[in-house]
């Protein structure tokens, strides 16, 4: 049993592999690091660590919100999330390209969001996103982001839409 065990996840390494591969996109080091620091990042909005989570925002940052609030810069993304103390909010990435020119330290993620309740973990408001990086003084740092909502449950249904 153990044989067919091995047998079988040695196809399934081969298989991711040779995907990766048909499809251009080779996993990197970079986009390792991409998704790192968004781990980070949700770990320290999970904890309520503003300022950490602030820090992977460049100070020129831009946000679209959502429901469609537009937000500039670090210290008002900062504010805002602080002031929604009634969600959680953690991002999952399935997908972090890295441009392969040297002279552009950029990258681009996408993935899903959600937003749930600090207390008892309900799901409020979900949705896409996608987000470009750059990599600054050998860190990664979050540029723009933008979110779409498509979901919702309990007290995130009745979220006024920004813009209209």
């Amino acid at each position: 049993m153990n044989r067919l065990l091995q047998l079988v996840a040695v196809a399934a390494v081969a298989a991711t592999t040779t995907a990766l591969v048909q499809s251009g996109r080779q996993p990197s080091r970079e986009a390792a690091a991409v998704r790192a620091a968004r781990a980070s990042q949700n770990a320290a909005i999970a904890e309520h660590d503003l300022d950490k989570a602030a820090s992977f925002w460049t100070d020129d940052v831009v946000i679209r919100s959502a429901l469609g609030r537009v937000i500039e810069g670090r210290a008002t993304y900062r504010s805002t999330l602080g002031a929604d103390t009634a969600t959680v909010y953690r991002r999952d990435p399935d997908r972090v390209d890295v441009s392969d020119n040297v002279r552009w330290p950029l990258a681009f993620e996408s993935g899903t969001w959600t937003g749930k309740s600090p207390r008892g973990g309900q799901p409020l408001i979900r949705g896409r996103y996608a987000a470009q990086w750059i990599k600054r003084d050998g860190r990664w740092l979050i540029r723009a982001e933008v979110f779409v909502a498509l979901g919702c449950g309990g007290t995130g249904c009745s979220r006024p839409l920004a813009v209209q």
